[in-house]
């Protein structure tokens, strides 16, 4: 079992930058692939970007591809989530959650979700 811990959220300006930081604990994280979701208030929680579980590969939700980046460090059991060029409808609660099906955005696939981390970007 993998236990995840989000940060790195915070308010920010259209146009900023924030990176999002996913810790974990448990013998088993660098077995998983990870991803990273997003809820906004009223909203599904949506797929945001998956990395493999060798960091070699990854995927993204049309609308952050090429303005967010996801990254993982098996070494020191973390993942990030890089985002540049923020939009007021980037805010949202931001999840981490593991997965041993890569390739899927759905969130029933993903487990071992953390507790969030809230990112508010002002227009």
């Amino acid at each position: 079992q993998v236990q995840l811990v989000e940060s790195g959220g915070g308010l920010v300006q259209a146009g900023g930058s924030l990176r999002l930081s996913c810790a974990a604990s448990g013998r088993f994280f660098s077995t998983y692939a990870m991803g990273w979701f997003r809820q906004a208030p009223g909203k599904e929680r949506d797929f945001v970007a998956a990395i493999s579980w060798r960091g070699d590969s990854t995927y993204y939700q049309d609308s952050v591809k090429g303005r967010f980046t996801i990254s993982r460090d098996n070494a020191k059991n973390m993942v990030y989530l890089q985002m540049n060029s923020l939009k007021p409808e980037d805010t949202a609660v931001y999840y981490c959650a593991g997965t041993n099906r890569y390739g899927s955005t759905w969130s029933n696939d993903f487990g071992s979700w953390g507790q969030g981390t809230q990112v508010t970007v002002s227009s």
